[in-house]
């Protein structure tokens, strides 16, 4: 099994004060550009969550951390010379490279971390560093490598036709990427264009297994990939669990909106308890609808941090069930560092996070009406019991003082083996 041969994240946690007593003596002068086109704020993103977390832990650990970011909503208030600019922009990104190359100058960084490129980066800031002989660390948060939407998701089902193709023609004709062929053939060529140099990263953090097995049949090399999941800052001691299940993700149907509801209809009005759902999309009205069929249905709309942080502390169980090939769902992510208890979909990197056996944080079951149907008085059930497990999954596995130390290490050697 290609897991085999990557690196684990280790199960050692550490005080946070310790550590970054620790780790100021020893990488104090590792400098690090951390560079993502952020997400619209509009649109809940645990990438952008997981990028400033993840900055300010290694501030915290006495690494200088220097962003180089640029806003998805900063195109809106674009000129027109620049908005005509921005079909090439995922391919070239003029003025993101021009802008990289002063910032190194300036700054002359040990390690360029990436995560997110797209749209106005662009991949070729992996080039614009190498050109400075700073070497090149990327988080993959989804498949964007092959696949257009980076979901291997399209009309309601598991997509893949794209793997193996020069050009990822079937993105085109399906208009994966934003609903446009136009933009879709721009991205696919972009793929294309770039995959030189995505194959130039000099370390890849895959956040799961799953992760690392798309990026070796992309042609990566075990050991260019470490496994190292995101993590959130500890809430502290969990309140006592509430009741019910909680939902709180995008209403879509590959976040398995649809899916738990046909499994929850399987069941009588109230024998579960009540099911909260959180959140806003496409498929809006499905909530609403449940909501005005069932009473033990409500629909809360969409929350900020502090509305789904409360939502949480008064569930039992949260619900995390996609029908994709998630990579790693931060609802997972808050739900175990607040002590709950989660059901999930066995799909992509959701049994990675939940685990099984003694360690296990949760349920696993098929994404089919059926199986879900039957988990959820199981899940009802067994809330209690499983809650401190989840919490300690966290602290042992996904607690940032655990991977702060994994990715120092993974910035000092780099940075070691470039002098």
């Amino acid at each position: 099994m290609a897991d085999r041969t990557l690196t684990q994240v280790g199960s050692e946690r550490l005080d946070l004060g310790e550590f970054g007593h620790t780790l100021t003596v020893a990488f104090a002068s590792v400098k690090v550009v951390v560079a993502h086109n952020r997400y619209r704020e509009a649109i809940p993103s645990g990438e952008n969550v997981i990028v400033d977390t993840e900055i300010e832990q290694l501030r915290a650990a006495g690494l200088s951390v220097v962003p180089f970011q640029r806003s998805s909503d900063s195109i809106e208030g674009m000129s027109v010379a620049q908005k005509a600019l921005l079909p090439v922009s995922p391919m070239l990104g003029v003025t993101a490279q021009r802008d990289l190359a002063a910032l190194i100058e300036t700054e002359r960084p040990d390690v360029l971390h990436l995560h997110n490129p797209y749209p106005l980066l662009s991949p070729r800031v992996i080039r614009t560093a190498h050109r400075y002989q700073v070497p090149v660390v990327q988080t993959v948060h989804n498949y964007r490598q092959v696949c257009s939407s980076g979901l291997y998701f399209r009309d309601g089902h598991n997509c893949h036709d794209c793997r193996g193709k020069v050009l990822g023609w079937p993105a085109i004709t399906n208009k994966c990427y934003r609903g446009s062929a136009a933009q879709s053939a721009i991205m696919a060529t972009t793929l294309a264009v770039h995959r030189p140099t995505w194959r130039s990263v000099d370390r890849y953090i895959a956040l799961t297994d799953k992760i690392a097995a798309h990026l070796i049949s992309y042609g990566i090399p075990a050991e260019r990939i470490v496994i190292k999941p995101n993590g959130l800052p500890d809430p502290g001691q969990p309140d006592p669990l509430g009741d019910g299940f909680l939902y709180g993700a995008r209403l879509s149907a590959e976040k398995g909106l649809g899916l738990l509801l046909e499994a929850w209809r399987q069941h009588p009005d109230g024998s579960l308890g009540p099911l909260r759902i959180a959140g806003d999309g496409e498929l809006r009205h499905l909530a609403e609808q449940a909501a005005a069929d069932r009473s033990d249905v409500t629909y809360l709309g969409p929350l900020d941090r502090a509305g789904m942080t409360a939502a949480r502390q008064a569930a039992a169980v949260v619900v995390a069930v996609p029908t994709w090939e998630d990579v790693l769902p931060t609802v997972i992510l808050e739900a175990m560092a607040s002590g709950r208890p989660v059901l999930g979909t066995a799909v992509g990197g959701v049994p990675y996070l939940i685990g099984d056996g003694p360690e296990a944080a949760g349920w696993l079951a098929a994404p089919e009406v059926s199986a879900l149907a039957a988990a959820l008085p199981v899940a009802r059930a067994g809330a209690m019991a499983m809650a401190v497990g989840a919490r300690e999954r966290y602290l042992r596995h996904f607690h940032p003082d655990v991977l702060t130390k994994r990715l120092i290490d993974i910035y000092a050697g780099m940075a070691a083996a470039r002098t």
